[in-house]
């Protein structure tokens, strides 16, 4: 199975969207394999954004995602990486698809909800990033045998 990094950001915290956001992510059938809240220093951010240092909203989206905590996950499942970002949307709240999480409950470019790894070599490297191995959990979700056929627990 597949493992992917989301980062609800300060303003899903903030806006009482983290219960929400983590209900969606179940029912889809991800599991939760590591899970904690945390604020987030200015270095881990500004490694984990670096492919933005050269944009004008750099320092801004940083001190952003370090002015409160962040609820940081790993979710599992079969092709997660897509599954999340299909469920988050597009980057921005505006432009995103009713029925994601940012084109339900989002406006802006920046502050909008959520971060999910971009691809499985990125999400690799952001969850070595913001987790520990011993922090990310191997177990049998209960009634896993019903969220996939059998040739898909392959």
């Amino acid at each position: 199975m597949e493992q992917t990094l989301v980062i609800l950001k300060p303003d899903a915290l903030q806006r009482g969207f983290v219960g929400e956001i983590i209900q969606r992510f179940e029912r889809k059938g991800l599991k939760i394999v590591a899970m904690k809240m945390q604020l987030l220093k200015t270095d881990a951010l500004s490694e984990h954004y670096s492919h933005h240092k050269e944009k004008p909203f750099f320092k801004e989206l940083v001190k952003f995602m370090g002015s409160a905590p962040a609820v940081l996950m790993v979710l599992e499942g079969k092709e997660a990486v897509d599954v999340a970002r299909k469920m988050a949307g597009e980057t921005s709240g505006r432009k995103a698809s009713p029925g994601t999480i940012r084109g339900d409950c989002s406006m802006s470019m920046q502050t909008n909800l959520i971060h999910v790894s971009d691809s499985v070599k990125t999400a690799s490297e952001e969850i070595r990033r913001f987790f520990k191995k011993e922090e990310i959990h191997s177990y049998e979700k209960s009634g896993s045998d019903w969220l996939y056929s059998s040739d898909e627990r392959k």
